[in-house]
């Protein structure tokens, strides 16, 4: 019997043959998903993809874009914005 953590379907799992002939599992982590804007729902570009734990150990500028709404909107969701926030005040 495989131990506890490994029979939950959060990781994947990849028969291999071994070679003395077996089959055995490996088991990997699933990847994560990517980050996509709040508004259009396109993927962000810049944002690195991986567990909370891989995303912790980057430093701030790796982590996001550096721009208002950065990690949060696309850019022409934020150019979109700034625009009607523009002509708002006029």
């Amino acid at each position: 019997m495989v131990r506890g953590m490994y029979r939950s379907r959060t990781l994947k799992r990849k028969f291999t043959r071994v070679p003395s002939g077996e089959s055995v599992i490996h088991y990997k982590r699933k990847k994560t998903s990517h980050h996509v804007c709040a508004e259009c729902g396109a993927l962000l570009g810049g944002i690195p993809r991986g567990t909370p734990r891989q995303i912790g150990k980057l430093s701030k500028s790796e982590k996001t874009v550096s721009r208002p709404y950065g990690g949060y909107l696309c850019a022409q969701c934020l150019k979109r914005k700034l625009i009607a926030e523009a002509r708002a005040g006029m």
